[in-house]
């Protein structure tokens, strides 16, 4: 493990109201994995709409476009053929109570004209979707077997920890791009969710609880042929196969400390996580010779692969004393070269490349209303 210094920037003023706490919230865990392949044709578009949108310092963004306008949106992964994004929002003015799958072209479809194709009409509350070989599957987390309703959020007392729920009715299903569940693909009691693609098209990489503790596992495309990947005790989830499918990137915590033991043994009793502690990890596609990549603290998460597979771009807050704001970081593999790419003092986070490379679609609170987050479509340069 290659430790790494901070970078000497500054954050600017502190935003008004913690809105990344709230932001990190409504989205629950992360996924992320790149659904592309190296074949990906990208649409043709030499330049898309400049405007004010980057900040001082945001020295890798050609460009920028706002793509949603309201509610909270987030984890938006490509198409294999790179032309659609699929995403989970929460947006009261689409009819979504709670977090839904949805997919658009953000090439060409304007979402300030109507809300973007649901995926998930059978309701609950959903996650973590993705595009399968083939681009007319999607496979996401999902509640709704247990009926429509939105599970409750854990309410946060004042002063207490912050956590994240880990639903013990939530399980993986594919559908078709209008909502026809084609099959059910994690059937075991508890939390199962979380699930990516690997580009290669063959496995499906997800975090389940069904050991007794939030591990990770890969089972090919159709469900078959479940393998346990990690074991140690901790958070293991949101990870995502590298672009030629031999390794696997994910976020942890690894409590150590018997009084962080016992709380995360207790949290985890209750079902839920405390997302404040992570770092970031690289392995064999099989689990082996995995390898901690950071050692920034507080929280290092939602990363996601370079497409030269010899970065990891990904959202942390370690340069912050308060836990905001959350910015965007790249890091080599081997843990040197840490470099900040958005200086917004609100939230940044979700970063996931296309597989050229040409383009970047993330998460921000910046340019619309306070609280609310948006998706962005950055050219990369």
């Amino acid at each position: 493990m290659t430790k790494t210094k901070n970078p000497p920037i500054k954050f600017a003023a502190r935003m008004k109201k913690p809105a990344t706490l709230l932001a990190i919230a409504a989205f629950a865990f992360g996924c992320g994995t790149p659904a592309t392949t190296t074949e990906q044709q990208p649409v043709a578009q030499d330049t898309l709409p400049k405007d004010t949108l980057i900040l001082p310092g945001e020295n890798h963004f050609k460009s920028l476009k706002q793509l949603t306008f309201g509610g909270d949106n987030a984890e938006a992964y490509w198409s294999f053929a790179g032309d659609k994004l699929v995403f989970q929002v929460t947006n009261k003015a689409w009819g979504d109570s709670c977090d839904q799958i949805r997919y658009f072209n953000p090439f060409t479809d304007d979402l300030k004209n109507g809300p973007p194709n649901k995926i998930s009409v059978n309701n609950g509350r959903t996650t973590c979707s993705y595009f399968l070989p083939g681009d007319s599957l999607v496979l996401f987390a999902s509640t709704h077997l247990d009926g429509p309703q939105c599970p409750p959020v854990p309410e946060r007392q004042p002063g207490g920890k912050y956590t994240w729920p880990l639903y013990e009715t939530m399980d993986i299903f594919v559908s078709d791009l209008k909502g026809n569940i084609r099959k059910q693909l994690t059937t075991s009691k508890g939390y199962d969710a979380e699930g990516t693609v690997s580009a290669k098209g063959d496995r499906i990489v997800f975090t389940s609880v069904r050991n007794g503790d939030i591990d990770l596992y890969t089972m090919n495309i159709d469900g078959s042929d479940v393998k346990q990947v990690t074991t140690a005790l901790g958070y293991d989830g949101g990870a995502f196969f590298s672009p030629d499918g031999t390794k696997l990137l994910w976020r942890a915590s690894r409590p150590t400390k018997p009084e962080d033991v016992k709380e995360y043994k207790d949290l985890l009793a209750a079902g839920l996580v405390q997302p404040t502690q992570m770092e970031l990890f690289v392995a064999n596609a099989d689990g082996t010779d995995a390898k901690q990549i950071t050692a920034l603290g507080k929280a290092n998460w939602a990363p996601y692969w370079h497409p030269d597979s010899k970065r990891i771009i990904f959202a942390s807050n370690h340069m912050t004393e308060r836990g905001f704001p959350f910015s965007l970081f790249m890091i080599n593999t081997d843990g040197s070269g840490l470099e900040r790419l958005t200086t917004s003092d609100t939230f940044d986070a979700f970063p996931v490349f296309s597989a050229d490379g040409r383009y970047l679609v993330f998460s921000s609170n910046r340019g619309g209303k306070d609280r609310e987050t948006n998706l962005f479509l950055a050219e990369w340069k």
